[in-house]
């Protein structure tokens, strides 16, 4: 349901910048894509595993938002592109960070498993 109000805000925001300057719409779009990007990062624990880059997106994103409500179109859209890279650096490190603490549960629980294989091996051996 979220996801079909985000993309119903964004159709609208893009059908918005349609009837606007040329230079607007391609920020107002920018921004657009830019606030679904911190909103994936967030999802994917971002805030927990990447609070920097997602503290930097953020902030750009609100600049963005200023830029484009102030019609300075050509800061807005860049802030933008680089809220969007910044959410995107965000999402990648909290996705890696959950691969790595997966990966190290995976390796312990083997561990594990390979002590009381063992240990079964010795009994038998007794």
């Amino acid at each position: 349901m979220n996801v079909l109000l985000r993309a119903g805000a964004v159709a609208a925001v893009l059908g918005l910048a349609a009837c606007a300057s040329p230079e607007k719409t391609p920020a107002t779009a920018a921004v657009a894509v830019s606030h679904n990007a911190v909103d994936n990062a967030v999802s994917a624990g971002a805030p927990e595993l990447a609070p920097e880059e997602i503290s930097a997106a953020r902030a750009k994103m609100m600049r963005a938002n200023q830029a484009l409500a102030a019609k300075d179109y050509k800061l807005a859209r860049e802030l933008a592109v680089q809220a969007q890279a910044d959410a995107k650096l965000a999402q990648a490190k909290a996705s890696s960070a959950k691969a790595t603490a997966a990966s190290n549960q995976l390796n312990e629980d083997l561990r594990v498993l390979r002590q009381e294989v063992d240990r079964a091996n010795s009994d038998q051996q007794q």
